[in-house]
């Protein structure tokens, strides 16, 4: 019989634990809980794409759970998070047959912790844009108002915590996918340091070392358990992060050191335009953190936005082109523009239009922009933008209109990649293409950490999040002033939403 005064809904993951190791609550009403909630949200919200209660149920039934998340239910996400016999389709109508031969690393290590995992989550096709609204499977929407996207490409997981399904869902961030649709949905997204999560056992890096998985939560405590989960538990990664002496949960309880000393800016890197709801968002973060008494400054990275940004594309189209070479192994023919999403095949068709030489080249922009991001945290403990340089679009707002689509697929047929590469028409696609979350790229390529605190609301009421990046290896500080900012009056609390409502 659940404890009196239970709301599955109201609890995170960590919460959930402690109520079945107190035998409060047993692992199989937990369960049934969330199941009920799921049947019930995701007809609205589109965010769960395969489910699989029977054999959960069944787990439960044969044998306890042991490990710190017992009985604890989770999603995990449809790309690099393989789960035994679960799909495994990237978003992608060319993989929708496509089930994982094995778990992943990751699904291995939160499974052995006791979670159960009952589900996996929409992404993206391949896990490629800032919203998820993939062919195959369809848009997921914002539990905060169903008319805009969760964002991307974890913006099914996103969707499921923020609406209570789950306390906490897998998730990567490769390029912002976990920092985008926390701020969108007001929940905590961290990226950890380049090598801190585990690829394995088929992968040694994701997108060079630009990708990472950890989850999305709705507290800040179940980000740092979790990864205590999956930090340092494997040995075969292409990289290795700083290491880390204490447990990350230790870091919630620690009064930050005063005073900090941070850089801030509200600008973009790209010289396009930022929404006045975000640069809020950061100003009024940056007047509490000076109210605590850390010394704040406006000063931008020292890196240049639009070389960045052409770098982290360059990946972009080589990843594209790779996996669709994969992909044909895979099936045993050729991938066909039918097989893929229209935006996708330019994509790999300008992936392999790139030299070695220019990809080389590109990939060298990371190393010196972590040398430079590096001697900047030598001043500066922390730097704080936008999450995201705009509110949550509406649902629909990026698919291509009919002349965009002909108009792609004749360049595509023309084989026109090497022609587009040349032209000042690809740095315009650049820039368009992330002028809305033109912040979070950053730390992908440096390697660093970084995270999405939910600080601040419009006046619609939708989330706005502020991004905080680290020097490398310094989850433990990011956790700390998330844990501070938890407590404070700034943090958006997802039980407002209406879905948490129902």
């Amino acid at each position: 019989m659940f404890v009196k005064g239970f709301v599955y809904k109201h609890y995170d993951a960590t919460g959930l634990a402690a109520l079945i190791r107190a035998k409060e609550v047993t692992e199989k009403e937990v369960l049934l809980e969330a199941i009920t909630r799921i049947e019930g949200m995701n007809p609205a919200l589109n965010a769960v794409i395969d489910k699989a209660y029977e054999a959960a149920i069944k787990r439960v039934d044969r044998t306890p759970s042991e490990g710190p998340f017992a009985g604890v239910p989770m999603l995990v996400k449809n790309i690099n998070q393989e789960w035994k016999g679960a799909l495994a389709s990237e978003g992608s109508r060319v993989l929708h047959h496509h089930r994982a031969p094995q778990d992943s690393t990751y699904t291995s290590l939160l499974k052995q912790s006791g979670m159960n995992v009952i589900g996996v989550t929409n992404v993206p096709e391949f896990a490629l844009m800032g919203f998820t609204e993939p062919v195959q499977y369809g848009a997921t929407k914002n539990p905060w108002n169903v008319n805009v996207t969760p964002g991307g490409s974890s913006g099914g997981s996103a969707a499921a915590v923020a609406s209570g399904m789950v306390p906490i869902a897998g998730a990567n961030d490769g390029g912002g996918s976990i920092r985008i649709p926390a701020a969108y949905c007001g929940l905590f997204g961290l990226k950890p340091t380049r090598g801190r999560t585990p690829m394995g056992p088929i992968r040694g890096r994701a997108w060079q070392g630009a990708s990472g998985d950890h989850i999305l939560s709705k507290t800040v405590r179940d980000s740092a358990a979790v990864l205590d989960v999956l930090a340092g538990k494997e040995t075969t990664g292409a990289f290795r992060a700083p290491a880390q002496p204490d447990a990350y949960t230790t870091s919630l309880e620690k009064p930050l050191a005063k005073p900090l000393t941070i850089a801030y800016t509200v600008d973009s890197p790209l010289g396009t335009p930022v929404d006045e709801e975000c640069r809020k968002a950061v100003l009024r973060t940056v007047r509490w953190l000076e109210a605590q008494g850390h010394r704040v400054e406006e000063k931008a990275a020292p890196v240049d936005g639009l070389a960045i940004a052409k770098s982290y594309m360059t990946l972009y189209y080589g990843e594209v082109a790779a996996r669709l070479t994969e992909i044909e192994s895979m099936i045993g023919r050729k991938v066909t523009m039918r097989d893929v999403e229209t935006t996708t095949w330019l994509l790999g068709m300008l992936g392999r239009a790139i030299t070695a030489e220019e990809f080389v080249l590109r990939m060298r922009t990371w190393d010196e922009a972590a040398i430079h991001m590096e001697a900047f945290h030598k001043t500066y403990d922390l730097y704080i933008t936008p999450a995201t340089a705009m509110l949550q679009a509406e649902i629909g707002a990026f698919q291509l209109t009919k002349t965009e689509e002909l108009l792609l697929q004749l360049v595509s047929k023309l084989k026109a990649g090497k022609l587009l590469l040349k032209t000042d028409m690809l740095d315009q696609m650049i820039t368009e293409s992330l002028e809305r979350i033109p912040f979070t790229q950053l730390a992908n390529l440096t390697g660093q950490p970084a995270m999405s605190v939910p600080l601040h609301q419009t006046g619609d009421g939708l989330p706005v999040g502020v991004q905080v990046m680290g020097a490398k290896g310094r989850e433990d500080l990011l956790i700390q002033l998330a844990s501070a900012l938890e407590q404070s009056e700034l943090w958006v609390d997802v039980h407002t939403n209406p879905f948490m409502k129902l």
